[in-house]
């Protein structure tokens, strides 16, 4: 009795041990994960905006195609989130609404010049941190960083150019694809 008890308290501790990497791993993955959720709802709104603000039909079509692309992703993100029993934000995070909140007091040349900006910088942001998901030791969350990647750079491109562009009203640019 007292052997069977020694060993199933061995057995215990053993899986705790052994439990623990994996745990931190899981907490760095959660927290990408909900960081990516709040990407994607707050991509989702800034393209909303950039529909309604911009002066630039670039801009307008590149606020559209986040809003669709974000949104797709967002819906895997989530079913992600779901898999790794993970509890998705509903919202934004407060830098994400303030930067929202900023560029929806501006409008015309102004806000396409400032939007484009942003959009650049925190593409650069995005694409850094799920170049380093993509090596994840949890295999979903890998996968959904790779995937998640061409679009990001294509995102990054668009931006760069609306920065190029943002200039002159239904500039010149080339429309972007999908």
């Amino acid at each position: 009795m007292v052997n069977r008890l020694t060993s199933s308290a061995l057995v215990a501790v053993a899986g705790l041990l052994m439990a623990t990497p994996a745990l931190a791993q899981s907490k760095s993955d959660q927290t990408f994960v909900k960081k990516a959720i709040e990407g994607n709802l707050a991509e989702v709104q800034m393209g909303q905006l950039a529909q309604q603000k911009a002066n630039n039909s670039n801009v307008r079509n590149f606020g559209q195609m986040l809003v669709n692309d974000h949104s797709a992703n967002n819906q895997q993100a989530m079913t992600l989130a779901q898999q790794l029993h993970i509890t998705p934000p509903s919202s934004p995070n407060a830098e994400q609404k303030r930067t929202y909140d900023r560029l929806s007091k501006l409008s015309g040349d102004a806000f396409d010049r400032e939007f484009a900006r942003v959009m650049v910088a925190d593409h650069q942001k995005d694409i850094k941190e799920f170049q380093t998901e993509a090596k994840s030791k949890t295999p979903q969350v890998a996968d959904y960083a790779k995937d998640t990647l061409p679009h990001l750079q294509q995102h990054l491109q668009a931006a760069q150019s609306l920065t190029q562009t943002a200039q002159a009203p239904n500039g010149g640019a080339p429309r972007m694809a999908h």
